[in-house]
């Protein structure tokens, strides 16, 4: 145990540089809370790096002395990792390791403390039912993809999520329940402080069915600044990685023009033109986006993403202009993540055709209208249009 009286100087010093929390690598325990009675008092301990007494935990008999009141041999420790070190696994926890520890500790705090407002985000969280699966967003996961270019502007996330839902996606009830309580999140927990200026930018992690994704994609529009991330397979995790070479995305368009169009997005994987044809008919015209192997974690990269949003823009002003602006746009995607809220953050309501959106789902035997956005912004020509 330490027999120096530390001064009260040192000691705030301190506490300042450690944030108050345990410096022991992987800790970060809040030294003046308990987590579990939430009774707030001093829990820390100054520990020794070099003990200052040359016949303590790593002592020494020139720098105990010297380095005895010296900040930079001194960490915030909580109790069982302050007795870890001297008394449990002295051995274990030479000079060089606990210095790497309150290097890294520091570091890490002067990072998060120094932020601007300008590179701060608020995280966006929202994940439903897929299949037979429940899709869980935590903070945990997300939020490390957001750095350093941005840093959580406050905890937690804002959770838009309708958590405990027994409702799943090949049920008709699924998409009006889960599209309803998405808008209604929204304008709650979003919207009305998007106008207040409260909110300047989002980070968004969603993991839903894509015509779900889409309309969130509406929701947030381009009117807010926001970064859309991924969830990747390999490694499993929403950091972006490196940009694949020579990487391009295909647009191929019908052979034939009808009045009836159609958007087929082959992302993810490969969705053959009968499969449209066979829900709304073989009078419809094709235009394709895809890339030349697609698979469900192609999309490593922000600007493939950013390559996408320009693509998309440049694509449904030539579908408006070919098949006229008293029509619809029907979509079918089979796409990341990413891809289907960025498309519903480039659609333009009073720009754009309306989008009728379809769902993929083997229990319903393929692909099945679920729902419509901006049919209100059509004509009385447009109305007519059915879904076969």
């Amino acid at each position: 145990m330490s027999v120096t009286n530390v001064p009260e100087k040192v000691k705030i010093r301190l506490w300042g540089i450690a944030a108050g929390r345990c410096q022991y690598e992987g800790c970060n325990e809040p030294l003046w809370v308990d987590k579990l009675t939430q009774a707030e008092f001093n829990g820390a301990y100054i520990a020794h790096i070099i003990a200052d007494s040359p016949n303590g935990p790593r002592g020494d008999s020139i720098l105990s002395e010297k380095l005895e009141k010296d900040i930079s041999n001194l960490m915030l420790m909580c109790d069982k990792h302050h007795r870890l070190i001297d008394r449990e696994d002295l051995a274990g926890h030479p000079v060089e390791r606990l210095r790497e520890m309150k290097r890294k500790h520091e570091q890490r705090i002067e990072m998060l403390t120094s932020i601007a407002e300008s590179v701060q985000s608020y995280v966006l969280h929202y994940g439903t039912n897929i299949g037979q699966h429940n899709a869980l967003v935590s903070w945990e996961k997300t939020t490390p993809a957001m750095l350093p270019l941005k840093y959580p502007a406050e905890k937690p996330a804002i959770e838009m999520s309708l958590g405990n839902s027994t409702f799943y996606d090949h049920e008709e009830l699924f998409w009006t329940i889960e599209r309803e309580q998405l808008r209604r999140q929204f304008s709650d927990k979003v919207k009305r402080r998007l106008m207040l200026g409260d909110v300047t930018h989002l980070s968004v992690f969603a993991l839903a069915p894509q015509p779900l994704l889409i309309e969130l994609g509406t929701l947030i529009s381009d009117i807010c600044p926001a970064d859309v991330f991924q969830l990747h397979r390999e490694p499993t995790d929403w950091i972006w990685q490196e940009h694949p070479q020579d990487f391009e995305y295909n647009i191929i368009a019908p052979e034939v023009i009808h009045k009836k169009v159609a958007l087929n997005l082959s992302l993810s994987a490969t969705i053959d033109n009968d499969r449209i044809y066979n829900v709304i008919g073989s009078d419809t015209s094709v235009w394709t986006v895809t890339v030349q192997t697609p698979n469900n974690d192609y999309l490593k990269s922000r600007q493939q993403l950013t390559m996408f949003r320009e693509i998309l823009r440049r694509l449904l002003n030539n579908i408006k202009a070919v098949h006229g602006h008293d029509n619809v746009l029907h979509v079918f995607p089979a796409a990341p993540v990413a891809v289907a809220i960025e498309l519903g953050r480039i659609w333009m309501p009073k720009a754009d055709l309306p989008l009728y959106l379809y769902d993929e789902n083997r229990q319903n035997g393929g692909f099945k209208h679920v729902f419509n956005i901006g049919v209100e912004f059509g004509n009385a020509q447009v109305k007519e249009i059915s879904v076969v």
